[in-house]
């Protein structure tokens, strides 16, 4: 379970409307019949136009600088690990959207006229996506980014053999285009992955777009506070202020885990990946003391979320501290991939 929030972009060439974002999520209704689409929902309806969630949203921002985010973007990707437990992907992930929402709620270390928030002081819309595309930033992309360089170099001076601007044989050069697509280290499908290309497999995922506002308008609820659970002094009182995003997402991994029955392995867990990234000691000696089945699969998992593993399991706890030091921490960014905010 992967899960980032973030503050809408702000700055000259971004708009201060949630427009955008919003058209942007509706990018896989194009061309499709009015009965294939998905609609937004949320804690109490369905079946929600975009022109109805960008209204809500726009409207709900008083007293917010124009330097200050409207909206948050709340994204949940479960892993296919997880969406193979599920039984019907749209349906199930709005009733873990629903759920999830709660666990949002008691994150927030706030009170509203002197009583805890609850579901209906937030407002919120989302929507079911089904597909993924691979972006720059993904490591098959990166690392076949040396042969997609050498064939379009090829490329061009094809053009420029045809256009009579250069010399050369265009039959040699097409078999190294073809030896080069064929030996790009990531295939999908029989074919190198390029920027662009959808990615196999069930991808569906879910989007959240929650107002930084309270329902009524009136209160400020951000996410993105780094005031953890703290109280501050205004105005002659005690507030209580911050969002606790570790509980967020250790929350939303139990809550999964109890909605849809999973047993979650060792290395799917927040905490772990945390662990990975801020003491791998720590980490490793947890993986080391799994039982033998579990530890393959962590293994696996691992490989799949793009963390470097050891060739070799060291014994030693020394051995282990030196290994994990020199040759896995490189992988930390990858790993996490928890919060766009931070954690």
């Amino acid at each position: 379970m992967y899960i980032t929030i973030t503050a809408q972009k702000m700055g000259g060439k971004y708009s201060q409307s949630s427009g955008d974002f919003v058209g942007y999520l509706e990018k896989e209704n194009q061309g499709l019949e009015q009965q294939d689409m998905e609609q937004f929902f949320n804690q109490y309806g369905e079946g929600i136009s975009a022109e109805d969630v960008v209204r809500d949203i726009d409207g709900n921002t008083a007293k917010l600088k124009k330097t200050e985010p409207k909206f948050y973007s709340i994204t949940v990707s479960p892993s296919k690990y997880e969406l193979n437990r599920l039984q019907n992907s749209s349906e199930d992930l709005k009733k873990y959207t629903r759920e999830l929402i709660k666990d949002y709620v008691a994150s927030f270390n706030r009170e509203i006229d002197g009583r805890p928030i609850t579901i209906d002081d937030i407002k919120y819309y989302a929507k079911i996506e089904h597909q993924r595309t691979f972006k720059g930033t993904d490591i098959q992309i990166k690392e076949n980014q040396p042969y997609a360089t050498k064939i379009l170099q090829l490329k061009t001076e094809i053009r420029n053999l045809q256009d009579g601007r250069a010399e050369g044989n265009i039959n040699s050069m097409k078999r190294e285009i073809a030896k080069l697509e064929k030996q790009a280290p990531h295939q999908q499908d029989g074919k190198r992955i390029v920027q662009g290309m959808p990615k196999a497999g069930n991808q569906s995922h879910i989007h959240i777009i929650v107002s930084r506002k309270d329902a009524s308008n009136t209160f400020s609820l951000s996410p993105g506070s780094k005031h953890k659970a703290s109280e501050v002094e205004m105005h002659g009182k005690n507030v209580k202020r911050g969002f606790d995003r570790d509980k967020f997402f250790e929350s939303a991994e139990k809550r999964f885990d109890k909605t849809f029955d999973y047993q979650r392995n060792f290395a799917e867990t927040y905490k772990a990946r945390k662990d990975f990234v801020k003491n791998p000691k720590i980490y490793f000696a947890s993986l080391m003391k799994l039982p033998t089945n579990e530890k393959a699969l962590a293994f696996k998992i691992m490989g799949k979320a793009g963390i470097p593993i050891m060739p070799t399991i060291p014994v030693t706890q020394a051995q282990l501290a030196m290994k994990i030091f020199n040759r896995l921490r490189r992988g930390a960014e990858v790993a996490i991939k928890s919060s766009s905010i931070g954690i």
